[in-house]
């Protein structure tokens, strides 16, 4: 574990396991690298070097004021990866890291990327528009908005009980551990850069991003995501980067990190040995 410095001061802390070809994991939000634990540790019982940034003003990096956006989001990873002078990587993100693994590859190229997963992705485009008529109206990212200012711990708690991990729907059993690591995570990062992400993660496009993919790249996505809905995430994505394989997990909810995690991680081992 420890920490890199970026251009402009932010100290972006990471946890680094094992050795090998390294897979580098990009995180949700509000959530931390903590997120990645499952899949961290099964890739790294395996033989490879798995590691887990806290994005800038998540978890343990610094709350910077300024930059909470896919730019700087793309960037720090880019410092991260510098720093460590990483190669041949695996690059995974999910949800809104699947967000800033994209735009890091339209800015910074795949000089250093072997191969990609987007899991549950908010990639290309997350707000409905004249021109993406298949996304999710401003209104519920303002409904998000006005929630964390009225009180963004119940908001956290509402989500990750209801929707995010599918708990919502007859017959889910929901875990009161998963739960309370998802809101603990959410806590631990500040109001304003979480608040801040919610514009970054629902306005930015990354049409143009994914037609910049050329490394082989595979893309997960429950068809019952109610956060990140199919159609208009994964399926989408899979339309715009050539070559890739789009893996749907039937019934599954947005964070199958938790809930499909020994498929998650079964799929994942195969997709970085193949």
């Amino acid at each position: 574990m420890g920490f890199i410095k970026t251009k402009d001061g932010t100290e972006i802390y990471y946890k680094d396991w094992g050795q090998g070809q390294p897979v580098v994991f990009a995180h949700g939000w509000p959530l931390t690298a903590d997120s990645w634990e499952a899949q961290m540790l099964h890739v790294a019982n395996n033989g490879y070097r798995a590691i887990g940034h806290d994005r800038r003003g998540h978890g343990r990096s610094t709350q910077t004021w300024d930059g909470n956006d896919m730019d700087h989001y793309a960037d720090d990873l880019a410092a991260l990866i510098a720093q460590l002078d990483l190669k041949d990587i695996v690059l995974i993100g999910f949800s809104t890291g699947g967000g800033e693994i994209t735009r890091y590859i339209g800015r910074h190229g795949t000089s250093r990327v072997a191969k990609a997963v987007l899991v549950s992705a908010v990639p290309p485009l997350m707000v409905k528009t004249a021109a993406n008529p298949g996304g999710l109206p401003i209104d519920v990212f303002d409904g998000i908005r006005a929630g964390s200012i009225k009180d963004r711990s119940q908001l956290y708690k509402d989500i990750a009980s209801g929707p995010f991990f599918g708990y919502n729907r007859a017959g889910a059993k929901p875990s009161q551990g998963a739960i309370d690591a998802f809101w603990m995570q959410g806590m631990m990062g500040g109001h304003k850069n979480t608040f801040d992400s919610i514009k970054a993660f629902s306005e930015t496009d990354f049409t143009e991003d994914l037609k910049k993919f050329d490394v082989p790249t595979l893309i997960i996505h429950g068809d019952d995501d109610q956060i990140v809905p199919i159609d208009a995430a994964g399926r989408a994505s899979a339309k715009l980067v050539k070559g890739s394989v789009l893996k749907v997990y039937p019934g599954a909810p947005h964070g199958i990190t938790e809930t499909h995690k020994d498929q998650l991680n079964a799929d994942l081992l195969a997709f970085i040995r193949g």
